[in-house]
């Protein structure tokens, strides 16, 4: 086992079409122009999962007002995708990635620690996407809670 591959700040964010929670392809250029809030997660319906879902939902309208969309991506099939944006009220496209490609692309799969185990697994991570697709911010091992917070005074939002 290795460490993932990091992207860095400048680098060209990696092209993606996913299934979203309706089995609709999505892609990262759908957002060409646009900047776009790209975060990775373990496992949709767990506890920081939701937390960090659910901070992105509550601000929502004031990263959209600045010009910012968002998109979460996890390795949970579409239809768990479909019962937690009912679940939790979220109105952002959540992407489905069971094979890890696109996840492993980003550096959000790999060695990690857990419990002071080394294991195989999604890394918490958060990616803000400039309107020319190169990457502004690269976040990766990120807290989910307090997270949006720290992203909102970073982008000055």
């Amino acid at each position: 086992m290795s460490a993932p591959t990091r992207l860095a700040v400048g680098d060209p964010a990696p092209e993606f079409t996913l299934p979203d929670s309706h089995g609709n392809p999505v892609s990262l250029s759908d957002y060409a122009g646009r900047r776009v809030i790209v975060y990775f997660y373990p496992a949709a319906m767990t506890p920081g999962c939701t937390k960090q879902a659910c901070d992105f939902r509550d601000n929502l309208a004031e990263l959209n007002d600045a010009g910012l969309a968002v998109v979460g991506i996890s390795p949970d099939k579409p239809e768990k995708l479909a019962r937690f944006a009912e679940a939790d009220g979220l109105t952002f496209p959540l992407l489905s990635d069971p094979d890890k490609k696109v996840l492993t692309e980003w550096g959000a799969f790999g060695e990690k620690k857990l419990y002071g185990k080394v294991v195989q697994g999604v890394i918490r991570s958060t990616f803000v996407v400039g309107a020319d697709g190169r990457l502004e911010q690269c976040l990766y091992n990120v807290r989910a809670t307090g997270h949006v917070a720290k992203l909102r005074r970073d982008l000055k939002i």
